[in-house]
């Protein structure tokens, strides 16, 4: 086929579409739909893994944590939940490891009906409701690299006197204090007086501008935590190492110390659970694969829709041009020209509602952004499109062949 035969094509299939504007909008409702849907699901998910990936490196990559059953992902059983607990004295042994930075046992006061404990914390007239109780080592601060933008965090002296004095969370503090300076008042927390000595940084929140429930908290060192809730003894460990590429070994020696101070048998499995941010991220993979199948399923719905519809559409528009497709049968187009004509139609028809599904889809997450994490992938936009122009590719060959297959007798005779 000669190029001003394909040129020829190509104008006279757009020629075709500006001239049935509205008709060739209605046809391509349904990739637009298709296409916008793909766009916003793609984008609220790529936000939401670039949002959930920055909170779990800034929990640390190279952080274990321990604790009697795993908690991630997994629904504990009735002999997950009767294992022994861990201890102080594991965390200070698992400290002393080769390759080992810092490591911090912790409580939190649960209560069993609403999830996390919630007191009030007060000062002078003003309270903070729903403020949730933690007793740290003095080591916390390193593990999990936190910020204190005023004050300071526990020392080893404040453990060991068991001090009255705690660290509040960025919410409850500005609750509570707002432009005054909390550093050494006197607040009252679950009816105790305490000394405020320090303050932590706003924490980031997993799914965008919302708030990030660790700034609800007040830390305490655990043996002040322990006058407060002496029942609670389920330590949870934190141990950071010195290098991601040490991970495999540290495991292994926590696993070995562990098993040896809890007096698990060789043949018996953990009881206990080693873990790291990688399960969390693991865990979040599997929600976003289901939402993953859901824009999947969604998507084809509106693509097929849209397909069909091209198809009839150009179906109806072969039926209405049968004489001048005689006509330029007569006149020398050959069938090969008249097929490219055909199938062009359908994938500019389709291809242009991909454009306007990409702007659609685009814009309508940018708007999401006030919501939740959204962010548009490039790489989508270009799948999306790539796409759009398959749909019309497959649902347009029916057509453009019969169309290239009228006999150019008949279809002068045509009326």
């Amino acid at each position: 086929m000669r190029a001003s035969d394909q040129r020829e094509s190509i104008k006279m299939a757009l020629d075709t579409l500006r001239t049935n504007k509205m008709r060739s909008g209605l046809t391509i409702l349904g990739i637009v739909i298709g296409v916008m849907t793909v766009i916003t699901i793609s984008s609220v998910i790529t936000g939401l893994n670039a949002s959930v990936s920055n909170v779990v490196s800034h929990l640390g990559t190279n952080v274990l944590w321990l604790f009697r059953f795993p908690v991630i992902g997994v629904r504990p059983t009735s002999e997950m939940l009767a294992r022994k607990q861990l201890t102080h004295d594991d965390m200070m042994e698992i400290v002393k490891l080769p390759h080992m930075v810092a490591a911090s046992a912790s409580l939190q006061y649960t209560d069993r009906t609403f999830g996390v404990g919630s007191v009030v914390a007060k000062f002078g007239l003003r309270k903070a409701d729903n403020v949730s109780l933690e007793g740290d080592s003095p080591l916390n601060a390193m593990v999990y690299d936190k910020v204190i933008t005023e004050g300071r965090f526990f020392t080893q002296t404040d453990e060991d006197r068991a001090a009255d004095v705690t660290v509040l969370g960025h919410d409850v503090e500005q609750t509570l204090f707002g432009d005054i300076d909390p550093i050494g008042k006197e607040v009252v927390i679950a009816g105790r007086t305490f000394t405020v000595i320090g303050v932590l940084d706003k924490q980031k929140s997993a799914f965008g501008g919302g708030k990030n429930p660790n700034d609800s908290f007040a830390y305490f060192t655990i043996p002040t935590f322990r006058k407060m809730h002496p029942e609670i003894l389920d330590y949870w460990i934190s141990a950071k190492f010195d290098d991601q590429k040490n991970k495999e070994l540290v495991t292994d020696e926590i696993r070995e110390l562990l098993r040896r101070r809890r007096k698990v048998r060789n043949e018996a499995e953990d009881n206990f659970a080693i873990f790291g941010s990688d399960s969390i991220t693991k865990l979040w993979t599997q929600i976003t694969g289901s939402l993953f199948l859901l824009m999947f399923g969604l998507s084809a719905v509106g693509l097929m829709v849209g397909g069909v519809g091209v198809m009839n559409i150009m179906l109806v528009s072969v039926t209405e041009r049968t004489r001048e497709i005689g006509v330029r049968k007569a006149i020398g187009a050959t069938r090969q020209i008249i097929l490219l004509q055909f199938t062009l139609e359908a994938i500019v028809l389709c291809a242009v509602g991909g454009v306007i599904g990409i702007f659609v889809g685009s814009m309508a997450a940018m708007g999401l952004r006030f919501v939740i994490p959204s962010e548009v992938s490039l790489l989508w936009v270009l799948a999306a499109f790539v796409c759009s122009c398959g749909i019309g590719l497959v649902f347009g060959i029916y057509p453009a062949w019969k169309a290239a297959d009228l006999n150019p007798i008949d279809a002068l005779r045509y009326e």
